[in-house]
């Protein structure tokens, strides 16, 4: 059994910058869409639920009840590793945020945004290699070294970790789909396919040693089931990735294909 953290949570600093940083998030992005529409312009609905759902499944997996039973009970902390690590990110990527911003942003501001996008820094981040490293390199060296204890009997760590978790997560999911925001760096589908593969393997691997080596301080019982969450409740999100990853590279190839068919029988 994990030892809850000895702070209050509810008003400890540290997780209330997180419900501040979250609301914030999604003011803004409500302020963004609402400047499109006075402009007369359109955006998504698809995207505007995604951003609001990820920033909420954000939200419940850092404060609250779900985020407080994280600290005692390792099955539940893996269900929120989940959440804020995995299913989060891709809906907060899928809802195009840096799009929405460049075009409600004005023109200056847009520009140096894109600019900034287009930098070195920006390439190394958003290369698939550097965030699968990043994100399950990361869970790696949480669960098998000893931040795993200390996370749950220091808030502040704690939030450093979950914020670790939630942009590890987004970069990772950025990069192996490649958009649907701008990606000037983005690689090829063969090389974010083979990243996403190898991503794979290291998650469940981490999770079988779980299973088999729990952490010390873990009943074998709870160790087990955690695992077992981390590895079955994360193959949706990850055969979600392989299919975002996927299906316009099939789709493109079909399209190249017919227009070829299409100009031999001019």
């Amino acid at each position: 059994m994990i030892k809850a953290v000895d702070q209050t949570w509810a008003t400890d600093p540290a997780q209330l910058s997180w419900v501040a940083a979250v609301m914030s998030a999604m003011v803004l992005y409500g302020l963004a869409h609402k400047k499109l529409r006075e402009r007369g312009s359109t955006w998504p609905a698809h995207r505007t639920v995604s951003w609001f759902a990820g920033c909420l499944l954000v939200l419940v997996s850092v404060y609250g009840p779900l985020a407080q039973l994280a600290h005692h009970d390792f099955p539940v902390h893996m269900l929120v590793h989940v959440l804020l690590g995995m299913l989060a990110p891709l809906l907060l990527v899928l809802a195009a945020p840096v799009t929405l911003a460049l075009r409600a942003l004005p023109h200056a501001t847009a520009r140096r945004l894109g600019r900034l996008l287009s930098g070195k820094a920006a390439g190394f981040v958003a290369n698939p290699f550097v965030a699968a490293i990043l994100n399950v390199g990361g869970l790696w060296l949480i669960y098998r070294s000893p931040l795993f204890q200390l996370m749950h009997h220091n808030l502040l760590v704690s939030a450093f970790i979950q914020v670790h978790v939630l942009l590890a997560g987004y970069l990772f999911s950025y990069a192996i789909l490649g958009g649907p925001d701008p990606a000037p760096h983005r690689r090829s589908p063969g090389e974010r396919a083979a990243v996403m593969v190898m991503a794979i393997a290291a998650h469940s691997i981490l999770a079988k040693s779980l299973y088999a080596m729990p952490p010390a301080g873990l009943q074998v019982a709870d160790a087990q089931t955690g695992a077992q969450i981390m590895y079955y409740a994360g193959m949706p999100v990850e055969i979600t990735l392989l299919i975002g990853l996927c299906l316009p590279w099939i789709l493109g190839n079909r399209a190249k294909t017919h227009r070829r068919k299409t100009a031999g029988q001019l």
